[in-house]
């Protein structure tokens, strides 16, 4: 996320860019990350906080504002997001080095099954944007999913039905976030609360 977070530096937001230990936790373990960082805007003086979150991390705000509220949350913009789950968990999730490529947390992305957690995700008040990948660069896992797709989530299963806003790019999952067209739709979001107009406005990335 590092390239994201030096073009809002530069668009003059104050910026936590936070990791989690996705390989060892499972959702609910995880969820304390999005109060920490939040908690580490305030302290810089910050009022008025957005989130820009990349394919977990888009499930963790979710599950965080589930018995949370912040009145300074204001907009996210999700990348890639599985907000339906993944096929791909359904195909391999019995498969050993499936299991050990996404963790507990991975694990937990299907669509079906008791284990996934999104039939217990209400709507959060928080004005969503979701940024969807139609470019597939894995031979193997894309396969498994329904067209279009990024490789890892289909379109249908990033959608929301609150969201605010949507569109899609030709990005693969893992490298959405290095996108100079994704970058600039992200920033827009953020200052306006939509993509559209966006389409209309010179790149500056």
């Amino acid at each position: 996320m590092s390239r994201i977070e030096y073009a809002l530096r530069q668009d003059g937001y104050l910026v936590v860019n936070k990791s989690y230990p996705s390989l060892t936790n499972d959702i609910p373990s995880l969820t304390p990350v999005v109060g920490q960082s939040m908690d580490d805007c305030r302290r810089q003086g910050s009022t008025k906080i957005h989130f820009v979150t990349h394919s977990l991390g888009g499930i963790l705000v979710r599950a965080y504002f589930q018995d949370h509220q912040a009145p300074d949350a204001k907009r996210i913009v999700m990348l890639g997001p599985p907000n339906q789950g993944s096929e791909i968990v359904d195909t391999y999730f019995d498969e050993w080095w499936f299991q050990r490529a996404t963790g507990p947390a991975g694990q937990q992305l299907g669509t079906i099954g008791t284990q996934r957690i999104f039939p217990i995700l209400k709507p959060i008040p928080l004005e969503i944007g979701v940024i969807a990948g139609t470019l597939s660069i894995d031979p193997l896992l894309f396969r498994s999913l329904p067209k279009p797709n990024d490789g890892v989530v289909s379109v249908k299963s990033t959608m929301l039905p609150e969201m605010k806003d949507f569109v899609t790019v030709e990005q693969s999952h893992t490298f959405m976030v290095y996108s100079a067209e994704v970058i600039n739709l992200t920033r827009f979001f953020l200052k306006n609360g939509t993509f559209q107009r966006h389409l209309f406005q010179p790149d500056r990335f």
